[in-house]
């Protein structure tokens, strides 16, 4: 919980308040931002970007949304605003083919076995339009025609992007799970 202290030291521009500030807001930030982009360094952009806008919008913030829950919205809408403006480079994805049934068996039993970091680093497979939309759909909670305004696609292709998001991470789970069960058997 960040002290209302810290927040109007911060209002007042002071570097130390800033810097106590970007320390307790780090990890929170990290994790956000991490989800949505494939590696370290494009994550630790967003959160100085983000954090920039978090300093530039503190005086406008209204007191009665929990400082946390706003922290957070304007980590999401940087990497949303990040990918707009990438968006003209981006390539277009393709379909992987649809997996059989006896593979679901094995998905299912490895995942609830996998903790959150091995989950965030299997999100690093699905193609990055794809994991914004399931990160904003599957994690943060949004739905398909908020994903679809904000990120200016229609609602249709945001539950392609879900769809497809999954397939690859079932597709993943499942190769782990063999692999592991070859590693275990002798």
């Amino acid at each position: 919980m960040i002290d209302e202290a810290l927040i109007a030291r911060c209002v007042k521009q002071e570097p130390k308040a800033q810097y106590e500030l970007y320390r307790a807001l780090y990890g929170q930030m990290m994790s956000v931002c991490s989800r949505y982009e494939r590696n370290r360094q494009d994550a630790l952009d967003r959160v100085n970007q983000g954090f920039l806008k978090i300093l530039t919008n503190l005086p406008k913030r209204r007191t009665e949304v929990p400082f946390e829950l706003w922290t957070r919205r304007i980590m999401i809408n940087t990497v949303i605003d990040s990918y707009r403006q990438e968006r003209q480079r981006k390539a277009h994805e393709t379909l992987d083919a649809p997996m059989d049934e006896g593979m679901l068996v094995e998905v299912n039993d490895y995942l609830r076995q996998m903790d959150a970091e091995a989950f965030a680093q299997l999100l690093t497979r699905v193609p990055e339009m794809s994991r914004r939309v399931f990160n904003l759909f599957a994690i943060d909670g949004f739905g398909h025609q908020e994903i679809a305004q904000m990120l200016g696609i229609s609602e249709g292709t945001s539950k392609w992007h879900v769809s497809h998001a999954r397939q690859v991470l079932q597709q993943a789970i499942a190769r782990l799970a063999t692999a592991n069960v070859k590693t275990v058997l002798p």
